[in-house]
């Protein structure tokens, strides 16, 4: 009888022996080789991947109250302007995300491209168009106050701010194309003209030879399109365009965008 129940307690102890070195080794295999394996989130589509299967063209608007279209008594603004003479390239449908802040400055969309919400819509982006500088260089929206001194350091901390901002959408977007809006002169036909006019032409200039530093980055000349008759194409705060005014830079962006199959992804 003894012996019957040592026997038995010796195939028990060999089968859980048996058991604890199976389990061993699937801990085992379970360690060395999880990392070879494919994970659900490895697994899903990249932005990429999903941009080009929507067939859309996603357009990122970015900057200041002239890309929200303010005075634009049709709501448009250049961008619904443009977007009108882009459909007339296309038949993809054309998805705009504006994120221009009124008011907003430099340093502002600096700040802004900080943002990882910010940074996943440029990320997506096929195209990108801002406008930027013009409350840094017409602060409140007023005629030019600054003296040359302060112009200088106003002009330094815009170009610096520049810099970082097109360094950061590069950055977020290597392959869209930027397009950067330049500065018109909205005081043209107040005493001081010829010296506001000098002034945006120079800033205008800094910011070009700063796009020129990056790829697909193209500075959109306004000036001239403001430069005669201003108040056609000014609304009643002097400072904005109005509805002819918005159409005009509208059609000179979209005039400066051909739409590839690339662009199309």
């Amino acid at each position: 009888m003894r012996r019957n129940i040592v026997s038995l307690l010796m195939m028990v102890a060999a089968l859980s022996a048996l058991l604890w070195l199976g389990g061993l080794a699937l801990v085992v295999q379970d360690q060395l080789f999880t990392a070879a394996k494919p994970s659900v989130e490895q697994k899903r589509p990249s932005a990429n991947e999903a941009k080009k299967r929507d067939g859309e063209i996603d357009i990122v608007a970015l900057g200041d109250s002239l890309t929200r279209g303010t005075g634009d008594e049709s709501g448009k603004g250049y961008i619904g302007y443009m977007v009108d003479a882009l459909r007339r390239q296309t038949d993809k449908p054309i998805r705009v995300t504006n994120l221009a802040v009124r008011g907003l400055r430099s340093d502002g969309l600096l700040r802004q491209l900080g943002q990882p919400e910010i940074q996943r819509q440029v990320a997506m982006a096929d195209l990108i168009v801002m406008t930027i500088g013009g409350n840094d260089l017409f602060q409140g929206g007023e005629a030019l106050r600054l003296n040359a001194k302060q112009l200088d350091e106003a002009k330094r901390r815009y170009v610096e701010n520049l810099d970082r901002i097109f360094a950061a959408l590069r950055r977020f977007n290597s392959e869209a194309v930027i397009f950067a809006i330049g500065l018109y002169n909205p005081f043209g036909d107040l005493d001081d003209a010829k010296r506001t006019s000098a002034v945006v032409r120079d800033w205008n200039f800094a910011s070009a030879e700063v796009a020129a530093r990056y790829p697909n980055i193209v500075a959109v000349p306004t000036f001239d399109l403001f430069a005669l008759h201003v108040n056609d194409y000014l609304y009643s705060d002097h400072f904005h365009p109005n509805k002819e005014g918005y159409k005009r830079i509208g059609e000179r962006v979209a005039s400066l965008i051909t739409l590839t199959e690339e662009d199309e992804r």
